[in-house]
């Protein structure tokens, strides 16, 4: 059977290790419900949340099909139980209650599977967020040109670094996103993107700062 997660450049990196560790396929797409909704479709089993918490799991009928012949009662009770079309809190909720029910664990498990990296997310305000421009889900930089290689060159200073920019679906702004090993390179690889998306993109106002 075919399973899979959905996520965007916005899932920390530990979760997407720990995923990988598992022999779990991750898939990452742009930021939106309907971009993760789509993607979730091509698998058996499609998991997708995006960080601010939506999301929900789908199920094809040929997985229906197959769980229902080999009598797996649980997983067809959380195929019932979680909202498939449209991410819903309370459904999420209760599903997580359950599982946590049969494995006998405790919040406190469920947190301990893995530690996020620190991470950061800061707002650059620059003259046509326009300018810039995205790729590979949005994680990289086209335009403008030799942002992303000196970016890439920031990210290199930093253990499990990483960063990306986009300009805001719903803000005139730039968002940039950083996470690194230690909370005090993650501020420091922040802030030096930060600063690098106000130089070469027209920055309006104030450099940015913590």
């Amino acid at each position: 059977m075919n399973f899979g997660v959905v996520q965007t450049a916005y899932a920390n990196g530990a979760s997407t290790n720990y995923l990988s560790a598992l022999g779990i396929k991750t898939v990452c797409t742009k930021t939106g419900v309907k971009h993760l909704h789509h993607a979730a479709l091509d698998f058996d089993i499609g998991v997708y949340f995006e960080a601010n918490g939506h999301g929900t799991v789908l199920f094809n009928d040929s997985a229906i099909a197959k769980l229902e012949k080999e009598g797996h009662s649980e997983i067809l009770a959380l195929a019932k139980l979680v909202n498939q079309t449209v991410g819903d809190a309370f459904s999420d909720m209760l599903a997580v209650e359950a599982v946590l029910y049969l494995l006998n664990w405790s919040i406190e498990d469920w947190a301990a599977m893995y530690s996020d990296y620190p991470n950061r997310l800061m707002k650059v305000k620059i003259a046509n967020r326009a300018d810039i421009q995205v790729t590979n889900a949005e994680r990289t930089c086209i335009a403008p040109a030799g942002l992303q290689d000196k970016l890439d060159s920031l990210v290199a200073t930093v253990a499990n670094g990483r960063s990306f920019v986009r300009a805001s679906g719903t803000e005139d702004v730039v968002r940039v996103y950083a996470e690194a090993n230690t909370a005090e390179n993650c501020d420091k690889l922040s802030i030096a993107v930060a600063n690098l998306v106000f130089d070469m993109a027209d920055g309006q106002g104030d450099k940015p700062s913590l």
